[in-house]
């Protein structure tokens, strides 16, 4: 019935594979060469096309003929014993019940914004597939967020909605009169708070029966707000499509998921790799996606729970891995786990080397970013060169080149980028929301630029070599130096402040600001100085912000326009 359906057409070849793979019997990937993926990835695009429908509701058919395995499609732990197993049937009753919800008790229409800020627990999971029922779009945060933050994202973003926690409820309240646009605030927790509706109380009273809106592929479905260098964050905005059957090789060839696997992502919710590896990926194949409360990251933990839980393929970014090898790991037997992968930043050679001593597992580097999926992987099966992110996803077409779109041969340095033209692929972001003059500037050429450089080598296999932009990439967090800057000139002290990034050993980098102080302030302890600065920006902006390393200087280094060298900056700071 299922391999019937038109709009799951693109699902035939990999529901197929994962029905297959309900037998107790494993075929090896490894048999499956980089050609041959890209020779099989051959996704159809329907015009319209939903994921909760066309995916989520069609692996509850499959679970009701008995042609699934019988693992969960969520399982959350919350580390104090307490745990939720739902499986698609029952994801799907109460993502419905969430998305009346949304409709009835919010009167939300298909195309408004709705903004989410929480933890890692089951409701998040509940949000996210009712608004892909609903046609709303969502937009996820990080609980990290400031009042100022969130002021900015919900003017910016006009969102109707905003749904979270106790923990980010009153900075809301605190900035909620300035937001015109939004109506209506949920508030998921076991108490009520005054101008809040009770996300308990109306999902309890709400009707399970739900009608799925139709959505077409290229209709939006989500925004993430990203970092850059010379504004605010930009909105990056996502079609239906574009993650729901893009991300198809993120989880079938990268991931190497079946419907018998149990998959762990540690990414924080706010961010699009939890859309990528926690919702997306694993879904697609109908894997179980394994979760756990986890407030604060901590490797042993990691390590309790992977030797604990039948958990298969495991997803952390390498500062975490960088983490991970400074412990004993072989007082710990991972006895189901098959497969790693990493993403968010470059990781280091001697990490996976390591890694692989102590686990005997690879680690398969992922690169790409909000604005895409999978852009480059080391596939399951490939000869894995360390410090290289692997050879570009069957989804793309990826080159180096140089600043006049021409392409440039192996070894030579240039902007890695994808080509657009004479045809975009569906499993680019669809703009920057509400901001023409930005997604125009992305393209050069017959190219979109991802802003980050590169290389590639004789056998086809890419390598990074830094961002064109100052973006600073700490710990898999994006970090622009705009927002740093702008937070430190507030503070009195302040005359003018450069932000770069600066190499860390377990970061991989960190946020370093080059500052310098007015004349009442010039003789200050630098010390003290420098915790009253880094206090003042967890204030201002998110904490994860904040410098961690900060020089004070008589001035900045300027181009005769007045533009501060931060390219500068950084070189040095790299060169000690």
């Amino acid at each position: 019935f299922l391999l019937k359906i038109p709009s799951a057409m693109f699902l035939r070849a990999s529901l197929r594979r994962s029905l297959q793979l309900c037998s107790r019997y494993y075929p090896a990937q490894a048999s499956v060469s980089y050609e041959a993926i890209k020779q099989q990835y051959r996704p159809e695009v329907p015009e319209y096309f939903n994921f909760a429908r066309d995916v989520l509701d069609r692996w509850t058919e499959v679970e009701k003929e008995g042609k699934k395995s019988k693992n969960p499609a969520l399982w959350w732990v919350d580390g104090a014993g307490e745990e939720v197993r739902w499986s698609f049937e029952e994801l799907g009753v109460l993502s419905s019940k969430v998305a009346n919800v949304l409709s009835d008790a919010c009167g939300l229409q298909q195309g408004d914004r709705v903004i989410l800020i929480l933890p890692r627990i089951p409701e998040w999971w509940l949000v996210n597939v009712a608004c892909m029922r609903t046609g709303t779009v969502l937009i996820p945060g990080t609980q990290q967020l400031t009042a100022k933050d969130i002021l900015h994202r919900l003017q910016k973003s006009k969102a109707k909605c905003i749904i979270t926690d106790d923990s980010v409820a009153p900075a809301v309240d605190s900035v909620g009169a300035e937001c015109q646009s939004l109506k209506f605030k949920l508030l998921v927790s076991e108490g009520h708070r005054e101008g809040w509706l009770s996300f308990k109380d109306l999902l309890k009273n709400a009707p399970s029966d739900h009608h799925c809106m139709t959505t077409k592929c290229r209709d939006p479905m989500a925004i993430y707000f990203t970092s850059g260098t010379t504004g605010s964050p930009k909105m990056a905005e996502h079609s239906h499509g574009s993650y729901g059957i893009g991300l198809t090789v993120n989880g079938r060839y990268w991931l190497d998921l079946t419907s018998s696997d149990i998959f762990w992502n540690t990414s924080d919710t706010g961010w699009a790799k939890s859309a990528w590896s926690s919702v997306f990926s694993p879904w697609i194949q109908g894997a179980c996606v394994f979760v756990h409360k986890m407030p604060r990251f901590d490797p042993s933990i990691v390590f309790e729970s992977l030797s604990r839980f039948p958990i298969t393929v495991f997803c952390s970014p390498p500062t975490a891995y960088r983490m991970f090898v400074q412990h004993k790991l072989s007082s710990y037997t991972f006895k189901s786990l098959r497969h790693c992968v990493s993403a968010g930043e470059p990781i280091n050679p001697d990490v996976m080397e390591e890694w692989k001593a102590q686990t005997g597992l690879e680690i398969h580097e992922g690169y790409g970013q909000t604005e895409t999926v999978l852009v480059c992987g080391n596939f399951k099966g490939m000869k894995i060169k360390p410090g290289s992110m692997g050879k570009p996803s069957p989804g793309y077409d990826v080159k180096i080149i140089d600043e006049n779109s021409n392409i440039l041969p192996p070894g030579k340095e240039g902007d890695i980028a994808i080509r657009v033209k004479p045809t975009r692929s569906l499993f680019l972001f669809t703009c920057y929301a509400d901001d023409p003059e930005k997604t125009e500037a992305t393209i050069r050429g017959d190219f979109y630029v991802t802003g980050d450089r590169g290389i590639m080598d004789e056998d086809g296999y890419f390598w990074f070599v830094g961002r064109a932009d100052d973006v600073i990439n700490s710990a898999g967090y994006r970090i622009g130096p705009f927002e740093v800057e702008s937070a430190l000139v507030e503070h009195p002290a302040v005359v003018e402040s450069a932000v770069v990034s600066s190499p860390d050993p377990v970061r991989g980098e960190v946020v370093k600001a080059f500052v310098v102080l007015t004349s009442e302030y010039a003789s200050h302890d630098p010390e003290k100085m420098t915790k009253e600065l880094q206090d003042h920006v967890k204030k201002v902006t998110a904490p994860y912000k904040y410098p961690r390393k900060m020089e004070f200087v008589q001035q900045l280094p300027k181009t005769i326009s007045g533009k501060i060298k931060r390219n500068e900056l950084r070189q040095k700071e790299w060169r000690k």
